[in-house]
């Protein structure tokens, strides 16, 4: 007995060796018919195969970093997705700022002119640059001496934002005046203003949202408020890109009653649903878009449109029914990927078709009459 119970055991370990024999022999016979054979190899053999040449043979000299953060681009740019990239660790905080509306600088926005000169194309109200006497159509020739130009460009924008309580040089230019002179500006924590409001002719209340960012809430909320004695409302989301979709789902809660916003599906079926309570503006309500309303503009329209409580004004909107997640990397880099698609109350994917208006209107090339506007005013003067 005790003789089968060895001869049992040492069968069992013969063949556990046995077979990590044949194991490593299909491993290693895999990979030297890649190496050898097939000529395959792995990522990081090609990679380093493709520096060792460059290195090698390249004649100018080049940015080594540039190299590998293009390398990650690339990798994301593959996916032909054009909501979805990757960002360096500089583009990335840039990104943040951006969608939470916050942050450290003198309150303006600019662009690059063909001269390469920085062109102030809008002044906060309430900033240090406007406290500074700074206007639109100034152009920043300096930044702390610094000489603004197009290989600099963005490293000069940068340089403008800091910490709060500091200053910064500006030169400018002001074409209107034909001089040019210093200003030493304070920067400040400051709101990106995203929501514009009026009283219109007949007692019609007028609220523009430029994008859906961390801010937006809290100023559509006071807007709301200082035109609550408007017999009706008018919400202008021509030329929004879009932003943050908890924010629209906020807005939208307070324009519709009680029900489904939108849903958002990933890529196992799992669907996740935002509602509205009860609650909701219940008075004549238009809302204005056009082809560059898009994202959570449409969330908001579809909501709009789809419940019945308003009507849709302008032109069809961008089609962007996707959903988008921002990914950390741990060096300080980010990545921005679609994660879903979204869905009207009535369980409507607008991407790539867009929200149809219930009033088609185009303005004239020329901006000389705001058709849409003036159709916006008869529809909430004539709701039923």
């Amino acid at each position: 007995m005790k003789n089968e119970k060895k001869s049992f055991f040492t069968g069992i370990v013969f063949g556990m060796a046995l077979l990590f024999f044949i194991n490593s022999i299909v491993t290693n016979g895999s990979l030297i018919y890649r190496k050898l054979v097939s000529k395959e190899l792995t990522q990081k053999q090609k990679i380093a195969e493709i520096q060792k040449i460059v290195d090698t043979y390249y004649v100018n000299e080049y940015d080594k970093d540039f190299m590998e953060e293009t390398m990650y681009k690339g990798m994301v740019a593959s996916l032909k997705d054009p909501y979805s990239y990757y960002m360096t660790e500089e583009e990335f905080k840039q990104f943040k700022e951006n969608t939470e509306g916050n942050y450290v600088g003198i309150g303006i926005t600019v662009n690059l002119t063909e001269d390469e000169n920085m062109l102030i194309n809008q002044v906060f109200e309430g900033s240090p640059a406007k406290e500074s006497g700074l206007k639109e159509g100034d152009k920043i020739t300096k930044v702390d001496g610094v000489l603004v130009n197009l290989e600099n460009y963005q490293d000069v924008v940068s340089s403008i934002k800091g910490e709060e309580g500091t200053s910064v040089k500006l030169t400018i230019y002001r074409e209107s005046e034909n001089k040019t002179f210093d200003v030493d500006v304070i920067r400040r924590n400051l709101d990106v203003p995203t929501v514009e409001h009026k009283m219109l002719e007949d007692n019609i209340g007028y609220i523009k949202i430029n994008q859906f960012d961390g801010v937006t809430y809290d100023q559509f909320n006071e807007a709301f408020n200082n035109l609550s004695s408007a017999d009706g409302l008018i919400i202008d989301l021509r030329n929004n890109p879009g932003g943050l979709l908890v924010t629209v789902n906020k807005i939208t809660d307070m324009l519709v009653p009680e029900g489904n916003i939108t849903y958002i599906e990933d890529k196992n079926g799992n669907r996740e649903y935002h509602k509205s309570d009860a609650n909701y503006y219940n008075k004549p309500l238009a809302i204005i878009v056009n082809e560059n309303s898009a994202s959570a503009s449409e969330v908001l329209t579809g909501a709009v449109k789809d419940f019945g409580v308003g009507k849709i004004v302008g032109e069809t909107t961008y089609g962007k029914g996707v959903v988008q997640n921002t990914f950390n990397l741990t060096d300080g880099s980010g990545v921005k990927v679609t994660i879903a698609k979204y869905y009207t109350p009535s369980g409507v994917c607008i991407d790539g078709t867009g929200i149809e208006p219930d009033y088609k209107v185009e303005n004239p090339e020329d901006n000389s009459q705001d058709l849409q506007l003036e159709k916006a005013i008869e529809v909430v003067k004539n709701f039923n």
